[in-house]
């Protein structure tokens, strides 16, 4: 029998740190329930030697248990780096370790995201920074990762020579990577999320331009599977229900704070582990869980790889700038528009644009529903028309769709945003004025011998 306490409990960064290891065993267990080990074994040798640009479903090029065990291996590979650099296990890490773990089933794999994480280093060594102020740089990155294994597998280069182009283009990639993202941020004023998607869509889109300018050609790739949903729904609803539990234990077995925790717009990606402990986040975290595998399943969707991987996306975000509150209306808003486009609501391209699409959720989360569901819409619309540009090169396609679109709206907003502002600031100082006792208001006005040496100070 459990004893309630409205006590949050003390969370150690080693527990943190188990959770994760948790989330990383838990995938690896569960590849072997598909798939036996020379099949895995085999899976994974051909994930590593072969193009990954959008939408390449590792359950459809290797197998389903292959792909668990690189996103598994991927998690224990980001958590390394970030324990080898005594790093606290942050709301921002948390989401990079979900969103590695999510991309790692469709286009992230060790060989093509190694060269990466590299350039970032070398970008620390040249500019004498600790790398650990690039962490996230580094783990984010890596949506550039299917750079790498198109230069290196499928352009028509010598084995050997590929490789090695394809390992010096992320290489490339990664030294530049900290400076832009830091530039582009000011871009969308931290209106989406997903800076680094949007830092990786103009670099992928310059390679791309590189590349088709020298007679290569680099079409988008569109590799699903079908057919997994059951197991995939036990084990989902599973892992978000354990997520949601555990949290709880974790706040006190309460609720506590967690509606100011809604109130946060979400701007600039708040740390939600740090303002409101581990157990309101991995509440939030749960039910961005259930309830992204829930809509997913309720417009008929697939659970493939990349549907899964932006179901894991929305969740590690749960700690850093998504809730329940701000994401519902960027998903109202893309569904509305979508019903009325030729675009099936239950195919994977309409779902990811769904899911990664939260990235917009501070706007919602800062202006309202209203501005939500019209961010939601504008995304719809664009995100489809973004990939051409860098040939899917940037896994994080609805990152780079995103930052125009809050690039876009967002000054549009923020005036009206200041005129509502000054409407409600006039009501609340118009029922003050009495028109029966004007003189005392103009005796008031009036200034004093007092008021003869100071600046006259303006009304609101």
């Amino acid at each position: 029998m459990f004893h309630r306490t409205n006590e949050k409990r003390i969370v150690t960064e080693r527990t943190k740190y188990l959770f994760a290891l948790f989330f990383s065993l838990s995938l690896f267990l569960f590849a072997f329930t598909f798939n036996t080990p020379m099949e895995i074994w085999n899976g994974s040798i051909k994930l590593l030697i072969s193009p990954a640009n959008l939408v390449t479903d590792y359950f459809m090029l290797a197998n389903v248990g292959a792909a668990l065990v690189n996103a598994s291996l991927m998690v224990l590979k980001s958590l390394f780096i970030i324990r080898t650099n005594r790093v606290p296990l942050s709301g921002p890490l948390l989401a990079a370790i979900f969103t590695v773990a999510g991309f790692s089933l469709f286009g992230k794999n060790l060989y093509n995201s190694i060269p990466i994480i590299l350039g970032v280093m070398l970008y620390a060594k040249v500019t004498h920074t600790p790398f650990k102020n690039y962490l996230l740089s580094a783990l984010f990155g890596t949506a550039l990762a299917p750079l790498v294994s198109e230069i290196s597998f499928n352009i028509g280069l010598p084995f050997f020579i590929g490789v090695l182009l394809g390992f010096l283009a992320g290489v490339f990639v990664g030294f530049i990577l900290p400076p832009l993202s830091r530039h582009f941020a000011s871009f969308h004023k931290g209106f989406s999320l997903y800076n680094i998607g949007f830092t990786a869509g103009i670099i992928g889109m310059a390679f791309i331009a590189v590349l088709r300018a020298y007679g290569f050609s680099v079409d988008v790739v569109n590799l699903l599977s079908r057919g997994n949903n059951v197991p995939f729904s036990i084990f989902l609803y599973s892992l978000f229900s354990f997520m949601f539990i555990v949290g709880y234990y974790f706040n006190g077995m309460n609720f506590k704070d967690f509606g100011t925790f809604l109130d946060e717009d979400g701007v600039g990606g708040p740390d939600f582990l740090e303002k409101y402990g581990f157990g309101l986040s991995l509440i939030n975290m749960g039910l961005l869980g259930l309830i992204s595998t829930s809509f997913s399943l309720a417009v008929g969707g697939e659970l493939n790889g990349p549907v899964i991987g932006g179901i894991f996306t929305v969740v590690g975000f749960g700690a850093f700038g998504k809730h329940i509150k701000n994401i519902l209306p960027i998903f109202a808003g893309i569904l509305f528009v979508g019903f009325f486009t030729p675009i099936e609501l239950y195919s994977t391209t309409f779902l990811l644009t769904a899911l990664f699409g939260t990235t917009l959720a501070p706007i919602s989360g800062h202006y309202g529903t209203l501005a939500g569901l019209i961010a939601g819409g504008l995304h719809m619309a664009m995100s489809a028309n973004v990939t051409y540009l860098h040939a899917g090169m940037n896994l994080y396609n609805n990152g780079f769709s995103g930052g125009f679109i809050a690039a876009i709206l967002v000054p549009l907003l923020e005036v009206l945003h200041f005129h509502k502002k000054e409407r409600q600031n006039k009501k609340i100082i118009e029922p003050l004025i009495d028109t029966e006792h004007t003189e005392d208001l103009d005796t008031i006005d009036k200034p004093t011998i007092a008021d003869d040496d100071e600046k006259k100070r303006p009304h609101i």
